[in-house]
């Protein structure tokens, strides 16, 4: 292959946003690669043009092998949530950004954005995003036409996310721009171009939450309260799950949802799966996402049944196995990615047995706590301690695994 590939950034005015050696480049190569409208600013190109479409795979092999010289049109930074870097990774490039949407919508604005929390729900699902986005003071969502303003309102509005102002920003740099600030419930009744960046700013106080959240926070099954993991327990669990912000994470048995709710504003960037066999504590843990804006994915099932259904995971939570214990086991210790936890919390000493046998028969290596808390509790002008019930926490790894 000869010289390297110009990947050249460009804005919605077309030509009038690109230096003129840029233009220079584009009109002495021989193949003009981009979107249907990057392509249509140069109607006078007299070379080859070829429009992206679908995949890059396709082009990336199409171009892999051409020899002639060729210039790759992109929105903007074609390093910011673009196509700059995947093809970097595959073909010679020399790369030449513009300026991207969000610089440009936060200059509209006239706000600083180096402090701004950046995100694209562009051509990926929004799943997620409440715990992502939780408490920032200031965010830049690129967007498409499937999660336009109108959705992300909506989607805003059901985690009652009211504490933020939208800045949308339209058709930037080009005849139709349009700026203008709403509040959320105006957003999701408004009509948009499909090219828009929104910007959330935080106008007032959020709730906030910290690590180890108190148990009568969470809506509980009534009246036979009490089927939560307690907090104590849960900070040591969480603990041992050893999360980071990009982890998969399974809770098998998640009854109100605590620990897949406080796992996922832990792993903020990954993703939380749960699965529960009682209809009225889906019920409940659904509830308690919206107090809590956690976005996680919760399925109505006993497992192991449903378990396919999610991805592989990094960690596994275990808080209730319906008598299931050896069948979760097995598909659990096939399935955690390398150097992966599973905690399993037990109250009988027959469960304990089960799972330190089925672990170790599948070479795992396991450590086991006993935790046995009492709480304060007032008695006239004393006080007194009541015991909450002793729970086993066992957390197994692979065996030469560290």
């Amino acid at each position: 292959m000869g010289e390297a590939m110009k990947l050249i950034g460009i804005g919605d005015n077309g030509k009038e946003s690109l230096l003129p050696i840029y233009e220079k480049w584009i009109y002495e190569s021989d193949i003009l690669v981009g979107g249907e409208r990057h392509l249509s600013f140069f109607p006078d190109y007299n070379g080859e043009k070829i429009s992206i479409k679908k995949g890059l795979k396709e082009l990336v092999n199409r171009l892999q092998h051409e020899t002639k010289k060729i210039v790759i049109l992109a929105s903007g930074d074609p390093l910011f949530y673009g196509i700059g870097s995947f093809l970097a990774s595959k073909i010679k490039l020399d790369i030449y950004p513009n300026v991207s949407s969000v610089q440009l919508a936060f200059a509209r604005m006239g706000e600083k954005w180096q402090d701004a929390y950046m995100t694209s729900v562009h051509g990926r699902s929004m799943k997620g995003l409440a715990q992502r986005i939780d408490g920032k003071e200031k965010v830049a969502l690129l967007t498409d036409e499937q999660n336009s303003p109108n959705e992300i309102a909506k989607y805003l509005l059901s985690f009652n996310m009211t504490e933020y102002e939208a800045f949308v920003a339209e058709n930037l740099g080009g005849e139709l721009e349009r700026c203008g600030y709403y509040t959320l419930e105006e957003m999701a009744q408004a009509t948009f171009s499909p090219l828009n960046v929104v910007i959330l700013k935080k106008v007032k106080p959020s709730p906030s939450w910290t690590f180890g959240i108190d148990d009568q926070e969470f809506l509980q099954r009534k009246p036979e309260k009490g089927l939560i993991t307690k907090k104590e327990v849960r900070i040591l669990s969480l603990s041992a799950l050893q999360l980071t912000p990009a982890s998969i994470v399974w809770d098998i048995g998640t009854c109100t949802g605590s620990v897949a709710i406080e796992a996922s504003k832990i792993a903020t960037e990954g993703a939380v799966y749960a699965i529960e066999k009682n209809e009225q504590d889906i019920e409940n843990c659904l509830e308690n996402m919206k107090k809590f804006r956690s976005d996680i994915t919760v399925v109505h099932g006993r497992a192991p049944e449903r378990l396919d259904e999610f991805p592989n995971p990094n960690a596994i939570f275990i808080g209730g196995t319906s008598g299931n214990m050896d069948e979760i086991l097995d598909v659990c210790t096939k399935r955690l990615e390398p150097k992966g936890r599973i905690v399993v919390n037990v109250v009988t000493i027959e469960n304990l047995a089960d799972a330190l046998k089925g672990l170790k028969q599948r070479e795992f290596d396991v450590d086991i706590t006993s935790v046995q808390v009492s709480r304060s509790k007032p008695i006239l002008s004393l006080t007194r301690f009541d015991a909450l019930n002793p729970i086993y926490i066992i957390t197994a790894k692979r065996k030469g695994e560290v």
